[in-house]
């Protein structure tokens, strides 16, 4: 079966996200990414107008993928919404804790460094990460209605709380190259949803 120019194009972005998840965006060239992923040198451009188009590429690509991973968790029929959102911590937990915590999410990894960059990664970055609050409020909000959890401030407020403090215990976990803080924060969310 022939490769598409499609194929062509995610297998570039799913090459760049794995390397770029241990080494950042600076310290990546175009030309790693192209070897890798085995696209000739000279074709960058086509998919491509520039490395910054390329990083948006990559961050929504990113997004993409992660939430819909996050909407199959969180969707997850047979249990109650508080334990759909538990498990959705715990898979968290599990892809920081790899590789001596250096964890696979690029939010983590590439916040910081492409919000001063680029424009365009940042609102890709931000857009992405507003779609993860909201599904998280979404989620507390069927909580509330289901029963399962309670929380003492309004969903959007405890949704936003828990995405900000679980992407600063994946920042220390990195720093550290410990789970503590990624345990430290399961039993805080706990401790907000009230469980």
């Amino acid at each position: 079966m022939p490769v598409t120019q499609g194929d062509t194009r995610r297998s570039i972005l799913d090459t760049a996200q794995r390397i770029m998840s241990r080494k950042g965006f600076a310290a990546v060239g175009i030309n790693e990414v192209l070897s890798e992923a085995g696209v000739p040198k000279g074709s960058f451009y086509h998919y491509f107008n520039s490395k910054d188009a390329f990083g948006e590429a990559m961050m929504r690509s990113y997004f993409g993928d992660y939430l819909a991973d996050m909407d199959r968790i969180l969707g997850e029929p047979g249990t109650t919404s508080a334990q759909r959102l538990m498990n959705y911590w715990q898979n968290w937990r599990e892809t920081q804790s790899v590789d001596e915590c250096q964890g696979k999410c690029l939010a983590v990894k590439l916040g910081a460094e492409v919000s001063d960059l680029s424009e365009s990664m940042r609102l890709a970055l931000k857009e992405g990460t507003t779609a993860i609050v909201d599904r998280l409020e979404q989620a507390i909000t069927a909580g509330l209605e289901d029963g399962s959890l309670a929380v003492d401030d309004d969903a959007r407020t405890t949704a936003q709380v828990l995405y900000d403090m679980w992407l600063g215990a994946s920042v220390m976990a990195k720093i550290h190259r410990d789970i503590t803080p990624l345990a430290t924060t399961t039993t805080v969310t706990r401790r907000l949803l009230h469980l």
